[in-house]
């Protein structure tokens, strides 16, 4: 916080805190914040460039995924990409890149997500605009790939509402949708289980069954980039404002869900959840700067 000494202080100078400070080096070893001693500090801003080259790159990953299931289909026919195989790849996708680079930036890969954090108080507002333009960036990059590839197929890779419903009825799809999804992150990054297979698992698995049973209605976006890049990229905004509100009042109110069942703030588990422990320096006694 501002005002507070930014020297680090060494393990070393904790009088009396030998164990104490060597069980929670262990812990920091294995991307796990600690209240033994001291706490993370993730202001280190030398590494903000992976960090939102971590966003770019997940979320190229995810639209990739996402988007590629109906272009492939259009492209190749029908049956090319099965229907459960279109809705449950990008859960696979999800939690795969929750794996593999949730300690980097907290994986996000969704702007409903980052504004959740910051709304929670896990994650700097200061933070959201960049992570916000990372994630559309890494949306468009990823269509613009398989429109290249496969050419533009029609409507096919677009986040649009099921036959005979209205764009009001897919946006009040979405914002259910998502309050179930950021109720489910926001969960699993309070407690011991944060960046881990427990988050990746619950995640997503909560996006496979969402659009198992909820795709036919409004495609079961849940993120404003997944729908945007490829609107942006295919020239197509049909009913493109739903799936903008639909998601951010979505975690707007699983933040006030949130805060009924856990009080404010998700503490530090929290904050290592939605910063990541990349660059983190372990400062005994300190507080995480928000």
């Amino acid at each position: 916080m501002a005002g507070e000494s930014d020297e680090t202080d060494a393990p070393s100078e904790v009088p009396g805190a030998d164990a104490a400070t060597h069980a929670a080096v262990a812990l920091r070893s294995m991307g796990q914040p600690n209240s033994v001693v001291g706490e993370f500090d993730f202001w280190d801003d030398g590494y903000e460039g992976r960090r939102l080259f971590s966003e770019v790159l997940g979320t190229f990953l995810l639209v990739l995924v996402a988007v590629g299931g109906g272009m492939v289909s259009a492209r190749f026919g029908g049956d090319a990409v099965p229907y459960g195989a279109k809705v449950v790849a990008p859960a696979l996708m999800v939690a795969a890149v929750i794996l593999f680079m949730g300690t980097v930036s907290g994986a996000h890969l969704n702007p409903a997500v980052s504004i959740a954090f910051a709304a929670r108080g896990d994650f700097p507002w200061r933070r959201v605009p960049a992570y916000v333009v990372a994630q559309l960036l890494g949306a468009i990059l990823a269509t613009l790939l398989l429109m290249a590839l496969l050419g533009k197929q029609g409507s096919a890779g677009l986040t649009l509402p099921g036959p005979g419903i209205s764009a009001t009825t897919a946006m009040l799809w979405e914002i259910v949708l998502t309050t179930g999804l950021v109720s489910v992150i926001l969960g699993t990054a309070s407690g011991a289980q944060q960046i881990g297979p427990l988050a990746a698992i619950g995640v997503g698995s909560y996006i496979a069954l969402a659009g198992l049973w909820g795709s036919p209605v409004s495609g079961a976006s849940m993120n404003p980039v997944r729908s945007l890049g490829p609107a942006i990229v295919l020239g197509d905004w049909t009913a493109w404002w739903a799936y903008l509100v639909g998601p951010l009042v979505g975690a707007i109110i699983a933040v006030g869900f949130a805060h009924v069942l856990r009080g404010r703030g998700g503490g530090r588990s929290g904050a290592a959840a939605a910063q990541g422990t990349l660059g983190s320096a372990w400062r005994p006694g300190s507080r995480p700067r928000r």
